[in-house]
């Protein structure tokens, strides 16, 4: 890859987040200040569109892809990762645009990243990593959702569910995309799982996750419902396959 293409590319998936998309797209130059940004709006209702073409007005190395609808998390991510293999970036970052993944952590991944991980989890149920401000059942959905998945999936991984990731391009290019299907936040378990069954080298390293102190989470009944069905489907379909 010549030396003037950039190497690092950071999705921002966003839905009504007004209040952060603005500081979070600060954080991450502040702290990889050569990254280039891509920030995915599925036509916010509250003018988070609106708000991150100005700030790609206003700074290099920023763009905004408005979509008709919201499409879901794990579209948009399929996106932006289609986007970063056509350009020949060399990295992907995901990462949440709600002030939850802290910018500070990503030079860690990033190293981690070049040492030669294919992928990069920033995990939160390993030891050192630390969650601020979740209520006690949230805390009880994720790690009982990370340990269903684990098990019903057979999976080493222990936050399967995170979504604070960085991405080697040349193993990201080996998933077919066309064949992932999860819409919500089981694109992450489903991703993490393809690469770690392609024997990808994972390295999960530890964060500080931050409860959203504006806005809404995106957690729903319908979301959960989907991450729950899927897993069994793959556990099933891991079974089938070893008979």
């Amino acid at each position: 890859m010549p030396h003037s293409r950039p190497e690092i590319l950071v999705v921002l998936p966003t839905y009504n987040e007004l209040a952060t998309i603005g500081s979070t797209v600060a954080s991450v130059r502040q702290h990889i200040p050569d990254a280039h940004i891509l920030i995915i709006d599925d036509a916010s209702p509250d003018g988070t569109g609106a708000a991150a073409d100005r700030i790609a007005e206003t700074l290099p190395h920023v763009r905004v892809h408005h979509r008709a609808a919201k499409l879901g998390l794990g579209t948009a991510y399929t996106h932006g990762f289609r986007i970063a293999l056509s350009e020949g970036y060399r990295r992907i970052v995901t990462m949440d645009s709600d002030g939850s993944h802290l910018s500070s952590d990503l030079p860690r991944l990033l190293a981690e990243a070049n040492a030669g991980a294919g992928l990069v989890i920033g995990a939160r149920w390993v030891p050192g990593g630390r969650i601020v401000n979740w209520p006690l059942y949230r805390r009880w959905i994720s790690r009982a959702g990370t340990g269903f998945a684990r098990v019903v999936l057979r999976s080493r991984l222990r936050d399967l569910t995170s979504g604070f990731r960085v991405y080697d391009a040349e193993w990201l290019s080996v998933v077919s995309l066309d064949q992932l299907d999860s819409e919500g936040y089981a694109f992450q378990v489903e991703t993490a799982w393809t690469l770690e069954r392609l024997a990808c080298p994972i390295s999960e390293i530890p964060i500080t996750f931050v409860e959203r102190t504006d806005g809404h989470s995106k957690m729903t009944l319908g979301i959960v419902a989907e991450a729950f069905a899927n897993v069994l489907r793959w556990g099933w379909r891991l079974r089938r396959d070893q008979l």
